[in-house]
Formats: C-alpha cells, structure tokens, sequence
C-alpha cells in the first residue's frame, strides 16, 4: 500500500460515519451521570447533615438540569459541534467539582442553594454530551433513526454501571471520591474525542454492509448488558479481590471499546465507494430538499426518487443504479412538463430533515411526545433520585448494586425499543406512538406492584418499568420528527 493511499484510507476512517457513530457510544457510556445520583445521594446526605425533604430538593435541581436541552440543540445551530461539547464538558467539571469540594470538605460549608446550582449546572453538562452524539448521528444516519438513537439512549442508561464498576475498581475509601470521578471522568472521554463526533454527509455513506454493522452491534450491546449483570451477580456472591477487580473492568473497557472494528475494517479492509454510487446522492440535507423541488411552467415538481425507489435498486451496481434514478427521473418530468403531474410545494421541512424549534412546536407528533414524557417520566425520575433512601429502607447497604441493574435494564430497553419502534413501522406499518401506549401499560403495572409493596418489589419495577418506558419515549421524543 502506498503511503498516499494509506494517507487517502486514514481521511476515509476519520470521515467515516461508523467511527462517529462508535465514537457517540463511547460519550454515552459515560454521560448517564444523572442515573448515579442514587449513588452519590446518601453520601450527600450523610456528610452534610441533610434530611430527606433537602434530598429531594437537590433531586429536583438535577431533574431541571437534565431536561433543559434546547439550549445545546440551539447552540448546535449556531457554533460547530466540538464547540458544543466543549460547553458541555465545562459544565459539567466546574458543576460536579464544586459538589465534590463541598462535600469532601475541601472548602467551607456552602448554603443548599449552592449545591442545587452545582448539581443543575454539572448535570445539564449531560445535555451537551447526548444533544452532540444525537445530532451528529442522526443526520449521519437518516435512514436508521430508530437503532441509532437507541443504541446511544442505551449507552447513556448503561453509563452508570460502567462507572459503577470503574469505581469499585478504583477501591478508594473516601464515597465521595465517586463525585469526583463523576466530575473529571466524562469530561477527559468527551475532549478525547469531541473533533471527531459531528457531522460528515453520512447519508452519502450508505453501504449494503450497514445491516450486518447494527447486527454486530447489537451483539455488542447484548454481550455487554449479559457480561455486567453476571459481574454484578459474582460481587454480590463473592468477595473479590482488586486483581479480579482491576481485570474485570478491564474486559469491560475492551467491550465498550469492541466495536471501534467496525470502521477500522470498512476503512481500511474494503474498497473504496465507486464515484457514480457518491453522485447517486446530494451533497447535503439541505440540498436535498432544495434539489427535490424544481420549478416548471410556474408549478413546482416534489421528486422523491430516492426514499421511494423499491429496495432491491440498491444491490445493482453504482452504474446501473444511477441509469435506473436518471431514468425515473426523466419519466416524472416528462410526465409534469405534459401536464400529468402537478404537485404543490410542501411548506416547511418534512419528517426526518430538520425542524427548528418553532416548527417543531406546532407539529402534533412533537407535542403528542412532549405531554407524554411530561406525565409519564417524572414517576421514573422520582425512583431514580431516591433510589439511595429506598435501598437503604429495605436493608440494602450498598446501593450501587441496583444503581448497576437500573442502568442495565434501562439499556436493553432502550436499544430493544429502537429496535423494535423501527421493525414496527417498516413492517408493519404502525406508528410508534403505538408501542410508546403498550409500553406506558406495562409502565403502570409496575407501579402498581412496586406501591402495594409485594415481595420483590424492587426487582420488579427496575426489571419491567425502567426496561420499557423510557426506551420508546425517549426514542419517539427525537424520532417521529
């Protein structure tokens, strides 16, 4: 291999929307730091003197932090996307810093107040991070919306046990030592990689490959979710020492770090795109919706060859595909200069192109998503936030334990609901607000057995009530647009 075709295959990896997308996974596994507050919160509580009213007003400060995201959505307009990050990440190590200054007593007792901006300002860094990998990915993948977006949700869910186990194999005898992983640990993975997560005209990189890439994937995520629930069950059986430890988390990283494999073998280990299959394809989202709309005799021609060519087109060969669309292409306007077609412009963006936030406000999907994650999240969140104190309540000490298996089932659910709201409306035909009603039924069937108190109350709600609501609503909430 020539070293100017070895450099044209390292421009083709960094470009590559799979090194991207991998990249947004390995920020997610460690963004879901609102889901460690059930960790961090007794320790709080314990060294401040808190009671529990003042928890749950700390709680409530997180909550605000973590659902205030049009913030980073509107700046991703406006300033490029490592930029965005880089607000994030600031956020984040200055609001958690602060926490773990007060707390470990590093500095002065500070009023509640204090702590509350600390914890809305470090936990809204997390919007940042997810605002980043969503955006970038989900125009990098246009056509894979439902597994892209829960791929990475479920990353963000998992975070809290990777980082579980990172601190148990840190071993440190001060708890609020984990308040300061929290702070300094996201923030080094997301400068680590914040030139590389954005953006790259991704829908130009659609391969016959891409299939067997998300089945690959998905392997991953099983294999992960099965290795750190068997993890936990061993620490919770045995009593393991720090080698065990230490070489546990490291097969975890490498898991994590597995499917980086995927852009190294189709940059490096495959040819190179044929540039009649590149042209096949606009330069970018916008042009497209511009190139599809051409003016003739005053009336306006919506050509949507390339959504709605028939599936096998794309195993013929660049060529003859290009030969087939132009072809279609010259059937429609001759049909539309003949007087056979007329279609009126469509105002404003159409799904899965990009919406500003007043347009978005005034979409019935958008505010069907909205009231739903209104009236159904916050009884999730409530759990979550008190997690610490409910443990601790049913005589569990160590609360990190179901702190691990939340984020565990929480990640299945997530990838299983985009999985699953995408097989149902490419298969089926049924909208995805559909599963988000079946899935908010299981929803209160766990909260009825969790409030009349029977046995196993706890494993029961973590197993069926965060495995499947936030999936479909927190998928929906960015898909059906």
């Amino acid at each position: 291999m020539t070293k100017e075709r070895l450099h044209d295959r390292f421009k083709a990896f960094f470009n590559d929307r799979w090194l991207v997308f991998v990249c947004a996974m390995w920020i997610q596994s460690c963004a879901g730091i609102g889901y460690l507050f059930g960790s961090i919160s007794p320790v709080i509580k314990s060294t401040m003197g808190y009671n529990q009213r003042q928890v749950a007003i700390l709680g409530v400060a997180k909550d605000l932090g973590d659902s205030i995201g049009f913030v980073p959505g509107s700046l991703c307009e406006i300033f490029p996307i490592w930029a965005v990050s880089l607000i994030g990440v600031v956020q984040n190590f200055v609001g958690y810093g602060l926490v773990w200054l007060i707390v470990a007593q590093k500095v002065p007792a500070m009023p509640l107040w204090v702590l509350c901006v600390a914890i809305f300002v470090g936990t809204n860094g997390e919007t940042y991070f997810n605002t980043v990998a969503l955006v970038s990915c989900v125009q990098n993948f246009p056509k894979n919306r439902g597994p892209v977006v829960g791929i990475l949700k479920g990353f963000a869910g998992l975070s809290g046990a990777i980082l579980t186990q990172i601190y148990a194999m840190i071993n440190s005898p001060n708890e609020a030592s984990l308040i300061f992983m929290i702070a300094v640990g996201p923030s080094m993975v997301v400068i680590a990689i914040m030139f590389i997560v954005r953006p790259v005209r991704g829908h130009r990189q659609a391969r016959s490959s891409d299939n067997s890439s998300f089945l690959f994937t998905y392997s991953v995520c099983l294999v992960l979710a099965a290795y750190l629930l068997g993890v936990l069950i061993v620490e919770d059986l045995v009593n393991l020492n720090q080698t065990l430890l230490t070489v546990l988390v490291a097969v975890l990283i490498i898991l994590v770090l597995l499917p980086i494999t995927i852009p190294v073998l189709l940059a490096f280990h495959s040819e190179p795109r044929h540039p009649a299959e590149e042209n096949l394809l606009p330069e970018t989202d916008k042009q497209e919706s511009s190139k599809s709309e051409l003016q003739i005799g005053g009336s306006f021609i919506l050509s949507e060859i390339e959504d709605e060519k028939p599936s096998e087109m794309d195993l013929l060969q660049p060529t003859e595909r290009h030969r087939r669309i132009a072809h279609l292409q010259a059937k429609l306007f001759q049909a539309a200069a003949d007087g056979a077609v007329r279609i009126k412009r469509r105002k404003g963006p159409r799904r899965g192109e990009d919406f500003t936030l007043m347009q978005a406000l005034i979409k019935a999907d958008f505010l069907l998503m909205f009231f739903s994650l209104v009236l159904a999240s916050g009884s999730g969140l409530t759990v979550i936030d008190n997690l610490g104190q409910i443990c601790q309540s049913l005589g569990y000490n160590d609360t990190s334990i179901f702190v691990s298996m939340i984020s565990i089932w929480n990640f299945l659910g997530r990838v299983g609901g985009g999985y699953f709201s995408e097989a149902i409306i490419r298969k089926y035909a049924y909208p995805r607000p559909v599963a988000m009603a079946v899935v908010q039924v299981v929803m209160a069937i766990a909260l009825f057995y969790y409030a009349m108190g029977w046995p196993g109350e706890i494993y029961v709600f973590k197993h069926f009530y965060r495995a499947w609501l936030w999936c479909p609503l927190g998928n929906c909430s960015c898909l059906c647009l």
